[in-house]
């Protein structure tokens, strides 16, 4: 395994340098420039020409490409065109809020889509199969940003039960039970689309497993039904579930930029956002350059997890 691992950190390199050139190179045939976003445009010309020039952006892309490229490689990300502010110190500040509801929100999405699909699953073409496909069904459909902009009215206008937006309440302590106050619908909505999707392949693979031989050997052995299904099906049953799962975290990242919009929610969405806007480029490519660890640990974490689901699994 350790080999393995190894191998594929070094295949990684090549592949990572092909999303940042492909990123980089996208981001530069995007329309509007980085000094026309920041500086008045009555200034004359020679001032602009002269701020492009101290910014790099007259240089031609493969210079410019290969001066971020160094940068990164000596821990330098460089410094937003717009704030100022290290590259570093904007994402670091943000990471934490985005990793923060990511994670509650596979967690929850995925303590729902499991034994929903399992109970899918054994009791199948039954009512209550039917009734927990309709609602997965229904999950799936209703678009995120509409589910959180529905709770925002129901539950905090209406109801005036949770806060609507925001991470803390302005002038509060921000003590841990504030933060997950505000966690509560943002991880609702992120956590309902994630289990609408997951409950169909949880119980498509349990339904796959259940008709083995080998758990008709379980059965004729004496063993317990609950026993059989969650100790011997389960098992191997979460084997694909675990490539869906690690196929939908970079989307979950990348899916929360809506969410954290709605919800004002102060991590890398809202960044994005605002680097989109003001053609912060030294800021979208740190966060494509996040973006491509995450993808690619993932995948490696995943190949990992597979071994552990399933002894049998080796790689050589």
């Amino acid at each position: 395994m350790g080999t393995y691992i190894v191998k594929r950190l070094f295949i990684a390199v090549p592949v990572f340098v092909g999303i940042t050139v492909l990123s980089f190179l996208i981001m530069n045939m995007a329309p509007g420039n980085p000094v026309d976003m920041l500086i008045n445009p009555n200034i004359p010309k020679e001032l602009l020409e002269l701020k492009r020039e101290r910014l790099g952006l007259n240089d031609p892309l493969y210079v410019q490409y290969a001066n971020w490229l160094g940068g990164v490689l000596r821990g330098d990300l460089g410094y937003s065109f717009s704030s100022y502010a290290p590259v570093s110190r904007l994402i670091g500040e943000r990471i934490g809020p985005t990793l923060l509801l990511a994670a509650a929100s596979l967690l929850l999405g995925l303590l729902i889509a499991i034994p929903v699909g399992i109970i899918s699953a054994v009791k199948r073409n039954s009512k209550l199969d039917y009734f927990l496909t309709g609602m997965t069904f229904l999950g799936i459909s209703i678009p995120p940003f509409f589910l959180g902009l529905g709770l925002i009215y129901v539950v905090g206008i209406q109801f005036k039960w949770l806060p609507t937006g925001g991470m803390t309440t302005l002038g509060g302590d921000g003590g841990a039970g504030d933060i997950l106050l505000h966690m509560i619908l943002p991880v609702t909505v992120l956590g309902a689309a994630i289990a609408g999707k997951k409950v169909r392949y949880v119980r498509a693979s349990m339904l796959e497993v259940l008709g083995q031989d080998y758990l008709r050997t379980a059965r004729a052995k004496g063993l317990r039904e609950l026993a059989v299904t969650n100790k011997h099906a389960l098992r191997n049953a979460l084997i694909p579930v675990i490539a869906v799962v690690g196929a939908e975290i970079p989307l979950l990242l990348g899916g929360s930029i809506v969410i954290e919009q709605v919800f004002q929610w102060p991590g890398i969405g809202q960044l994005t956002m605002e680097a989109i806007l003001s053609r912060d480029y030294p800021v979208l490519m740190g966060l494509n350059l996040i973006a491509a660890c995450v993808v690619l640990l993932t995948n490696l974490f995943t190949d990992v997890l597979y071994a552990a689901a399933d002894p049998r699994i080796t790689y050589g």
